[in-house]
């Protein structure tokens, strides 16, 4: 990886997720990272079940695969530069929430998707 270290990636209840993460998503990463021209903050990783049951994830979250992401995005300008280069570094589930960008590769969902990710009040 250029641009990232495993440990941004590991769950952050157990330490999790070396051998989970997906290489092929971290390659994508990193390319797209490359595209954006701006750091990319991982918020979430891998995910033991625990945490991610404590977190609100899906019980059939990416994230217990390795096969997921997501990205933090507190500006307009910040999720357009980062959807953009997910897109094309060829990435095609991306969901788009109020701080963060979620991004996977999840073979069993095979979909191809845009979403957003904002709670009702």
């Amino acid at each position: 990886m250029r641009h990232f270290i495993i440990e941004e990636f590991l769950c952050p209840c157990c330490g999790q997720g070396v051998e989970e993460m997906s290489e092929g998503l971290l390659h994508m990463l990193d390319t797209a990272r490359d595209i954006a021209g701006i750091p990319f903050i991982i918020t979430s990783g891998f995910r033991c079940h625990e945490h991610n049951k404590e977190v609100g994830g899906s019980p059939a979250s990416s994230h217990m695969k390795g096969l997921a992401a997501d990205i933090k995005a507190n500006t307009t300008r910040g999720k357009y530069l980062i959807v953009k280069s997910l897109i094309q570094a060829g990435f095609n589930r991306i969901g788009v929430g109020k701080k963060f960008i979620h991004v996977d590769i999840d073979p069993d969902k095979t979909d191809s998707l845009m979403w957003t990710h904002y709670k009702e009040k």
